[in-house]
């Protein structure tokens, strides 16, 4: 039987590996923050997440990793919003803002459709490598 151990990446301890990918010093530390931003939530409902942060010292990364989780809920929040993933905008749902989500749908519809037109020019002259069978060639 095989020990399941590994380095914590928030704090680099060696720890068993369980359930969870952090050490249990971390878990406790990540709790710890975690309810000292929702006792500030409760009394500054209208802070926003640089406020939050600033006053209980947790990083703005793990404050927004408590609302995707659904630990903090920004329904009640009404200033509460996360940046989003490539730009940095602050947004309150999802990954990323409307702008960013509209360039990767336009970047992805382009590829899919320059991706279907060398198919079809592949087909056309030996497939969607360009390989010819010499063997089958009628020009041989």
């Amino acid at each position: 039987m095989a020990l399941n151990v590994g380095n914590c990446p928030r704090c680099g301890r060696l720890f068993a590996k369980n359930f969870k990918d952090i050490c249990p010093v971390c878990m406790k530390d990540i709790e710890k923050e975690y309810e000292k931003c929702l006792e500030y939530l409760r009394q500054e409902k209208t802070a926003t997440i640089q406020e939050v942060s600033d006053a209980t010292e947790v990083s703005v990364r793990q404050i927004t990793k408590f609302i995707k989780e659904g630990r903090i809920s920004i329904a009640n929040n009404p200033n509460m919003m996360y940046p989003c993933e490539v730009c940095g905008v602050l947004i309150r749902e999802g990954n990323m803002c409307d702008g960013c989500r509209g360039r990767l749908t336009r970047d992805l519809t382009a590829a899919a459709r320059e991706e279907k037109k060398s198919g079809e020019a592949g087909n056309k002259n030996g497939g969607a490598y360009g390989v010819i069978d010499k063997f089958r060639d009628p020009s041989r």
